[in-house]
């Protein structure tokens, strides 16, 4: 399984990944929402150097050439709700791609000291020798990860899966690499050290739902 750690490398990522965990832009939703695409549209660049093409022939005002296209069957799916502007940048990039949705969440003990994770919700087309690009934004333990891969493995078997992530933690990083299928590519614009109490990523950014769409009761 190969990790990519994007902010490895100097780029204009790194002012994407720069607003969206600073307290003061980022309480701007519409910019936060806007920087979670625009971090999507790299990482989809990068992804789509990996992937398979074909010669297509096409004809231009002036004459016929020849160009390399993209001939992947793809699905992008995404854990709903933080994962919407990250999902909406990869089908930027990926537009032709299919669709899948998961809704995952936590639920906490009445202390707020430890959760289970419950998937409720999916929709996805058919999945058998297409190329999976499975979103969400913040990966924090690696069980909600694990868990929508484990919903979307009823609707086929993907011929490869790519892993898409803003800021993942190193325990979700190794939990991903036990947990996940071989033929797994990993994609993350940071990777933080340590997880705290109520297992949110540090330093992280905080709530990406919440920072996107409001907070929730």
């Amino acid at each position: 399984m190969q990790i990519y750690n994007l902010s490895e490398q100097n780029s204009v990522l790194n002012n994407f990944l720069k607003e969206i965990r600073d307290t003061n832009i980022q309480k701007d939703a519409m910019r936060f929402r806007r920087n979670m695409e625009r971090i999507a549209y790299v990482m989809a660049y990068e992804i789509s150097k990996k992937l398979s093409y074909q010669q297509e022939k096409i004809q231009t005002p002036l004459a016929e050439t020849t160009v390399n296209a993209l001939s992947e069957k793809m699905v992008v799916a995404s854990i709903l709700r933080a994962g919407i502007p990250f999902h909406n940048g990869m089908l930027g990039f990926f537009d032709k791609a299919e669709s899948a949705f998961i809704s995952a969440y936590r639920k906490y003990n009445a202390a707020h000291t430890d959760f289970e994770i419950f998937v409720e919700y999916i929709a996805s087309p058919s999945l058998t020798d297409k190329t999976l690009i499975l979103c969400d934004p913040m990966l924090a333990t690696g069980g909600s990860m694990e868990l929508a891969y484990e919903a979307l493995s009823s609707k086929g078997t993907p011929k490869h899966i790519h892993i898409a992530s803003v800021i993942a933690s190193k325990q979700a990083i190794d939990f991903i690499q036990q947990k996940l299928p071989k033929n797994t590519t990993v994609w993350v614009a940071a990777i933080d050290p340590v997880l705290n109490n109520q297992a949110y990523i540090v330093p992280g950014l905080g709530d990406a739902g919440d920072l996107a769409f409001g907070e929730k009761l």
